[in-house]
């Protein structure tokens, strides 16, 4: 990865603020295998979290980003299967601000005191003990489920427990430091989703091998704007969005690369799977904004 320029903390807060006010973008707070993601409904109705906190309430989760503006800002592209491409805004913590992986074993915490609605701090939290070091998966539960999930601590949390957790009430919390993406169970697409799969946690990674993320970071959150590409066509609007994002936050070389592409230069493809991607992206944005 090249060198990219530093964060304006101004600029990343203009941005998250825009995303909150539009229901269109998901978001998603995790580590690879395990997390949630949070997205609601042009007429879903939509509070702040208590004390001020940015970002969204809904009958069916909620959205805390904490101290997410002081986080690493990296925006890339990714290349899918055939025309396909994906689009995301990365904020990211140094490896070295990371906590280790909790203990494998489901443990009490005690009152969720950062609940993102007030009435909620009275639950009980329950750490999970998934392998990751970006966020904890955690249940909050209340009354007769207590006991439930204390008969639980000090075994691992298997697929046994995820399934009782709906007809418990519980409600899935990801969380990394302040900021926080909680999913009412059973949780329904669209909208809030819980994320757990066993096969991809046990690879231990950080983050997707597609996923250009800079070495000595890790993403904690993921800002997903709206695609350009929709059923009513290309959307000139979005493209030119996310393109800011990507001239700011962008690595560099790969903005370049991309660009002179887009210009219809001939230019010389550097062999990484990061540089193949971006001219993929290219070469398919480039027939849609023509065909537009």
């Amino acid at each position: 990865m090249s060198v990219r320029p530093q964060a304006d903390a101004d600029a990343l807060r203009a941005v998250l603020r825009q995303a909150l006010a539009d229901p269109m973008p998901t978001w998603s707070l995790g580590g690879y295998g395990a997390g949630a993601t949070f997205r609601r409904d042009p007429d879903e109705p939509a509070d702040l979290p208590s004390d001020g906190r940015p970002g969204l309430v809904t009958p069916r989760g909620a959205l805390v980003l904490g101290e997410a503006d002081t986080l690493v800002p990296v925006a890339y592209e990714t290349a899918l299967g055939g025309d396909g491409w994906s689009q995301a805004l990365a904020l990211c913590r140094p490896l070295a601000l990371l906590p280790p992986c909790p203990d494998p074993v489901v443990s009490e915490l005690g009152p969720d005191d950062e609940a993102a609605r007030a009435d909620d701090r009275d639950g009980v939290l329950f750490c999970l003990g998934l392998p990751l070091r970006q966020a904890r998966l955690l249940a909050r539960v209340r009354g007769a489920a207590v006991p439930v999930l204390r008969a639980a601590c000090g075994h691992p949390a298997g697929a046994a427990l995820w399934a009782r957790l709906p007809g418990l009430g519980a409600v899935l919390v990801a969380a990394s430091g302040r900021a926080r993406i909680e999913i009412v169970l059973p949780d329904a697409h669209p909208g809030p989703r819980a994320l757990w799969f066993d096969k991809l946690l046990r690879q231990g990674r950080l983050h997707a091998a597609t996923a250009p993320i800079p070495a000595g970071l890790a993403p904690v959150i993921h800002l997903h704007p709206p695609h350009p590409l929709t059923e009513a066509g290309y959307d000139h609007g979005r493209h030119a969005a996310f393109q800011g994002l990507l001239a700011r936050w962008g690595d560099p070389t790969l903005v370049a690369l991309k660009t002179s592409i887009l210009a219809g230069e001939t230019v010389a493809v550097p062999d990484s799977r990061a540089a193949r991607a971006v001219a993929r992206v290219a070469q398919t944005q480039k027939k849609y904004l023509a065909l537009s």
